[in-house]
């Protein structure tokens, strides 16, 4: 056993079982949950992302929930200042961290570190808003091709935010977004890192797993909660909070460029490929211990067996 604090990761695609099996581990173990999530960030966006209620949240510590409004933008880096805020936090309360979520991005950085990359620059981002509407986002990233072969093949072609980012470091410094990552330190180095995964290996039941989900989102009542935040008058689509999927789709039915169904079909399609997304990150994941939420019915034992191994 290493004689550094353990924190834990649990990771997944959307639609695993992340927050549940989080929640059965929080029952039972002196652990407190940090989200890693780049939606539940946001306040005001509880039903489209999925957020645990305010009576779960009130019985059970969380960190990194409600933190940030819609209109400001949240980045990887701030990620990263909070969660080791909150990570010594839950320390501090004598706690082991549990950091659950499917934004991978956020635990790469985690492991990795991050470089001080240069903050958003809104006349930068606006130009490349107005080249995605005339020419496409597939204009850009054969830009990015160019510019930074290894960004654009980690970076998906439809991928519009990453790929605005990738090329706003570029221009705003005259070095590449790969450069200033080779530069990062290693973040949690202080700590023993442990990664436990759900990973479904029936796809058609994930997906039917996910149709569902979009769709009791739905039911609870996602386009009124969008409506709300489209009324406000100071948010936009362009926004990173109002181009995370499920809110992109119900966002442009208000605005009357899509139908009701064409937006629950692109709805689910949009969580399909952030599945697809998060596995494909996880695939390369070193030290990942995997548990198959289909082919293995006592997963959940075997996660809280696992996890009170390390605490």
């Amino acid at each position: 056993m290493s004689a550094l604090t353990p924190i834990l990761y649990l990771m997944g695609p959307t639609a695993s079982g992340k927050t549940e099996l989080a929640l059965e581990l929080a029952s039972q173990l002196p652990i407190e949950i940090i989200s890693v999530d780049s939606a539940m960030v946001y306040k005001e966006m509880d039903i489209g992302t999925a957020k645990p209620s305010k009576e779960i949240r009130e019985h059970f510590v969380h960190h990194l929930i409600d933190i940030n409004d819609p209109n400001d933008a949240y980045s990887a880096g701030q990620f990263c200042v909070d969660a080791k805020k909150a990570i010594e936090k839950s320390i501090a309360n004598q706690h082991i961290p549990l950091l659950v979520g499917g934004t991978m991005l956020y635990f790469r950085v985690l492991q990795q570190g991050l470089a001080q990359l240069p903050v958003a620059n809104a006349k930068i981002r606006s130009q490349m808003q107005m080249r995605i509407e005339l020419d496409g986002v597939i204009s850009l990233h054969a830009e990015l091709a160019k510019i930074d072969p290894a960004a654009a093949k980690r970076i998906e072609k439809k991928d519009s935010q990453r790929i605005q980012r990738a090329l706003e470091v570029f221009y705003l410094t005259g070095k590449t977004l790969t450069a200033w990552q080779k530069e990062g330190t290693q973040a949690l180095t202080q700590y023993e890192v442990k990664s436990l995964a759900l990973i479904p290996s029936s796809r058609p039941d994930l997906h039917k797993r996910i149709a569902l989900r979009f769709q009791n989102m739905l039911k609870l009542g996602l386009i009124a909660e969008v409506e709300k935040l489209f009324s406000r008058g100071d948010l936009s689509y362009t926004l990173p909070s109002m181009r995370s999927v499920g809110y992109r789709q119900v966002w442009q039915f208000l605005a009357k460029q899509i139908k009701y169904d064409e937006m629950t079909e692109q709805g689910i399609t949009a969580t399909r490929q952030l599945a697809k997304r998060q596995l494909t990150w996880l695939r390369p994941w070193k030290d990942l211990y995997s548990l198959d939420v289909h082919a293995d019915a006592n997963y959940r034992k075997t996660a809280f067996e696992w996890v009170k191994k390390w605490i």
